[in-house]
């Protein structure tokens, strides 16, 4: 609050020399002037007489002529302390108004306030820098999942949308520039429990300035930003950013798992989806050419994953020549029937609508659609607010850059071993995707399943590890029970368990487990605490693996051996 009482006093300097000032001299006036007492004698009024007289009377209160009536020398004084103490007042409320209205101040309060707020935070938090769609979407995920976040973001409108945003947690926010060090620090960069710093700004540059920033003034914390372009992520590899997202590199490595994969594809889908999101059907992409409006970023992803797939594709760019198009590209935008046609749409599997504008995406599906109804569409989406009109275009697929930037980093938090599971999930064949999407789909119903990591340490799962430690087994199962019944399973699939030795994907539940396993869990958000409190709880772990329930607390197992 320093920087708000130093800026307040000194707006207010003059006003409180002129309110000083007027009771000084109407308080000496008061002193000096004679009057009378109750028997007429000559009196003069004390200085806590008058002190207390000018201090109701220029306040407008007027209790009265005190302790004595006045004589007309009094009274004419009284008048003119009336007024000049009423215009001094007016002057310093006036300036008061002023001040509160003036947009420096404000900034300097409300960045004060958001410090305090920031200060006094007691559970683990994370830094999140700009509050578009990627950033919303993120906000609102984590606090589904009460994890706590601190937002930083430059529009003001966007900081006034998570203001009345109905979240489960209250977030902080501040409207300022992240790429501002004073503003990081702020935001809890050297916090004790601030737990990473992630960069969503949607400039790129913004973005490395903040992991630059983070790396240097906090380099235990790790940092996690989106990046455009491949200059700005060799940069930021440099400064040892963490986690470098490029969501059209991530999308394009999806997509191409739709040409041979697609059950890995669905398994992408459903293990990394966001809170509460439907299950996605399986999907296939037919096998033939294929049409690709739009060489950009996204545009070169795709086409190159493609490639490797062996799939050919015809492009169609507006402007070929700056942007690198390969030979054969058709000069266009893909909205009309012309260079459809001349792309061979007849012949055609699918088209792919990447452009960085929406409204163009559309218009090239519809406009496909109508020379060849059967035309399997991918549509990029570039804004979320567009989601009704894309929802009721009735498209095969969308890739949407938020979400997946999003969905990507809430895995990195939420479930770090996902990242470990989907890279080696990749190396592995259909049938054994097929696998996983049957036993996946056996314990979710409609939505997707929620992915979490469990620890066998004795922070995260005491009760595990005190008996690992007694030279008792502990099998997956175990933690898989249910606690109230020992021969019922909970809803939950076992993805992966990480070794020093090797890792085990999809692990049999009798593997026994081993002091410092990392297991990751799918399954529905409410088992989250049953294994929860299988693992802390001994006394549960034991009834699961003898099935004798022994009394926990001191009156019953008194009461049990009496």
């Amino acid at each position: 609050m320093q920087p708000v009482f130093y800026l307040l006093l000194q707006r207010m300097r003059l006003p409180l020399i002129v309110l000083i000032v007027v009771y000084a001299v109407s308080i000496v006036g008061m002193t000096l002037i004679p009057g009378v007492d109750d028997q007429g004698k000559p009196w003069r009024m004390d200085f806590f007489h008058a002190i207390y007289f000018v201090s109701f009377l220029g306040t407008t209160i007027g209790f009265g002529e005190i302790p004595y009536p006045f004589t007309d020398a009094q009274r004419l004084w009284t008048t003119g302390v009336i007024y000049a103490a009423v215009v001094a007042w007016l002057y310093a409320i006036g300036t008061i108004l002023a001040i509160i209205q003036d947009q420096g101040f404000r900034r300097v309060l409300t960045f004060s306030s958001f410090s305090r707020h920031v200060r006094r935070m007691q559970d683990p938090f994370y830094i999140i820098c700009g509050y578009g769609d990627a950033g919303s979407l993120l906000v609102r995920e984590l606090t589904e999942r009460h994890i706590q976040c601190v937002v930083v973001e430059k529009d003001p409108e966007r900081i006034l949308g998570l203001k009345v945003a109905d979240l489960l947690e209250d977030v902080h926010g501040l409207c300022d520039d992240a790429a501002d060090s004073g503003v990081l620090i702020a935001a809890g960069l050297r916090h004790r429990c601030c737990r990473g710093i992630i960069g969503l700004t949607g400039n790129d540059h913004d973005n490395l300035t903040i992991a630059i920033t983070s790396k240097l003034l906090a380099p235990q914390l790790p940092v996690i930003c989106q990046s455009d372009t491949g200059d700005t992520a060799a940069n930021m590899d440099s400064f040892g950013t963490d986690y470098i997202i490029d969501p059209f590199d991530i999308f394009a490595s999806r997509f191409a798992l739709l040409f041979h994969l697609p059950s890995m594809y669905l398994v992408y889908e459903w293990i990394t989806a966001v809170h509460h999101a439907p299950l996605s059907d399986f999907k296939a992409a037919p096998e033939g050419n294929w049409i690709l409006c739009g060489f950009g970023r996204f545009g070169r992803a795709v086409q190159e994953r493609m490639a490797a797939e062996g799939v050919e594709t015809v492009v169609i760019e507006a402007e070929p020549e700056r942007t690198g198009a390969p030979p054969g590209t058709i000069a266009g935008r893909g909205t009309e029937a012309r260079t459809l046609l001349e792309a061979g749409i007849d012949q055609a599997a699918g088209i792919i609508a990447g452009t960085d504008n929406d409204t163009n995406n559309l218009s090239i599906v519809v406009t496909a659609r109508d020379l060849k109804p059967d035309l399997f569409a991918v549509v990029r989406q570039n804004q979320q607010r567009m989601n009704p009109v894309f929802e009721a275009a009735g498209l095969d697929l969308v890739m949407q850059p938020a979400t997946l930037v999003a969905r990507y980093i809430l895995g990195l938090i939420v479930a770090p071993l996902l990242e470990d599971f989907l890279r080696l999930a990749r190396q592995q064949d259909e049938s054994w995707a097929n696998l996983l999407v049957s036993r996946v789909a056996g314990v979710v119903e409609d939505l997707s399943p929620q992915t979490w990591d469990v620890e066998i340490s004795p922070e995260s799962a005491p009760a595990v590890h005190d008996a690992l430690s007694r030279g008792r087994e502990v099998l997956l199962e175990h933690i898989c029970t249910r606690a109230s019944n020992r021969d019922e399973r909970l809803p939950l699939v076992p993805l992966l368990i990480k070794r020093d030795r090797g890792d085990l994907l999809l692990p049999e539940m009798e593997e026994p487990l081993r002091e410092g396993d990392q297991i990751l869990l799918c399954g529905h958000e409410r088992t989250t605490r049953l294994v929860q409190h299988t693992l802390y709880d001994a006394a549960t772990l034991e009834y699961i693996q003898t099935g004798i329930d022994r009394p926990t607390g001191t009156i019953w197992r008194w009461l049990t051996h009496a």
